[in-house]
């Protein structure tokens, strides 16, 4: 910049000056870790974030509307199975705070959004917990700071919904407040992959909110990986967790076809698995589970249909993996039938609610359908999971149960035992010994038991 340009602001100098100065100020703060992070979401997202960025040695503050939570964080407790108590206590030490106060958030340099994108009862992206966060946020927003939004979500929604509620306080995005998306990664219970050891995809609204997003991770990431825009970012999330949604509706209905010529699906898929190159395994189940899989494709097909784009191959998938828990039902009837029995009037334990095995989550959990489904044909429903003792107040989804003790006196008084989650604290050897009849929908039993049907 000349001397001409500085003495004249009309020609943008000094305005270029401080911008320059409010990315440099920034990028400073954060690479000293002197910048105060705010997470806004306190779920399995968010927490692992809270714990790293503490860990690192940054100041934490955490949001979240849910005053329970709020509260066990601060009392140093744990509402996360696979997230140590010592933990949440030793980032308390070091400084971390929960808060139900939005207006906090002027108190912060980052703010990293970690809320909930469901689906809505017609299968359409909710962007509600986002939209309605971003604006509880607005009023307190200033200058200097940098908004990463991590929920998955449809691509264009940082530049469509969160954009212009920023723009809207004056503050000029890549100037003196910084945007960028950059997807969340997490594998509940994984402890193979950490928050730092998985990489991390950021884009940003322009170069500079990039510039500032990479080192906002860097700092408690071992790789990041910087893209071209957040539609990228947000393409990067779905691409991924799409890839995994169409090839289990792919083996989901090799199953289907396997179960109908008596050949057992899972023998298949070891004996393809020793193909050392052009071959990835991937697992049959009830339907599909998780805060991502079961949700992300519909994000993209919903989008799609704005360019006039019908997702035929995703959407095939989808239909393929919505209509398991119905197929596995059918299982159960044709079990019972062999026996004489209807699923009217037929007592069936469920064993596993979480949707995956060995942890407490239950977002969009097949079990949950299935329970449903076979409520609604006249059958008693019970459960049985460790890792859910008491069935969760959910949206959309209500039993009044408790986890039923898994030992011979209820296992051989029930007329079904159906494996919907695979936890590794079920006595599966006293199961197969006891149950008068087992519906397999995860592949336990390699062998072949006149009492369990593969499903």
């Amino acid at each position: 910049m000349s001397y001409y340009d500085a003495e004249y602001p009309e020609k943008g100098g000094v305005r270029k000056v401080m911008d320059t100065l409010m990315k440099e100020q920034l990028i400073e703060k954060l690479k000293n870790k002197q910048a105060v992070i705010g997470v806004v979401g306190l779920g399995y997202v968010g927490l692992p974030l809270i714990l790293r960025y503490s860990e690192i040695g940054c100041k934490v503050l955490g949001v979240d509307i849910d005053a329970s939570k709020v509260d066990k964080l601060n009392a140093g407790e744990s509402y996360i199975e696979h997230i140590a108590g010592d933990k949440i206590k030793q980032a308390v030490l070091n400084g971390f705070e929960a808060t139900t106060d939005f207006s906090r958030a002027q108190q912060v340099d980052v703010l990293i959004l970690c809320v909930p994108t469901p689906l809505n009862k017609y299968r359409e992206p909710d962007l509600s917990f986002v939209i309605n966060t971003t604006e509880a946020l607005v009023p307190y927003l200033r200058k200097g700071q940098i908004l990463s939004l991590e929920s998955t979500t449809y691509p264009g929604t940082t530049d469509e919904e969160l954009l212009p509620r920023v723009q809207s306080t004056g503050l000029k995005i890549g100037k003196d407040f910084f945007l960028v998306y950059s997807p969340e990664r997490e594998d509940p219970g994984n402890k193979n992959f950490t928050t730092s050891t998985i990489p991390k995809v950021c884009g940003g609204y322009t170069p500079a909110c990039l510039e500032v997003g990479v080192v906002l991770y860097e700092a408690a990431v071992d790789q990041v990986v910087p893209v071209s825009s957040t539609k990228v970012a947000e393409m990067t999330k779905l691409l991924e967790n799409i890839h995994r949604a169409v090839n289990i509706g792919l083996v989901n209905e090799m199953k289907i076809v396997a179960d109908k010529m008596g050949v057992d699906i899972h023998e298949v898929i070891k004996a393809a698995a020793t193909k050392p190159f052009g071959f990835t395994p991937f697992y049959p189940g009830p339907g599909l589970g998780g805060h991502c899989i079961p949700i992300d494709p519909f994000y993209l097909t919903w989008k799609a249909r704005e360019y006039g784009l019908s997702t035929r191959f995703i959407e095939l998938a989808g239909e393929v993996n919505t209509n398991m828990p119905l197929w596995v039902v059918g299982k159960i009837a044709d079990g019972l039938n062999e026996v004489g029995k209807a699923i009217k009037g037929s007592k069936v334990l469920v064993l596993g609610i979480a949707y995956k095995p060995n942890v407490d989550d239950m977002r969009e959990s097949p079990s949950v359908e299935l329970m449903e489904l076979l409520e609604a044909k006249g059958a008693c429903v019970s459960y049985s999971d460790p890792h859910v003792p008491v069935f969760p107040t959910m949206r959309e989804h209500q039993f009044d149960l408790q986890s039923v003790e898994l030992n011979e006196i209820n296992v051989s008084s029930v007329d079904c035992i159906l494996i919907a989650t695979n936890h590794k604290a079920f006595d599966y050897r006293m199961l197969q010994d006891k149950a008068q009849l087992i519906v397999d929908t995860r592949g336990v039993y390699q062998q072949k038991y006149n009492n369990v049907i593969k499903a």
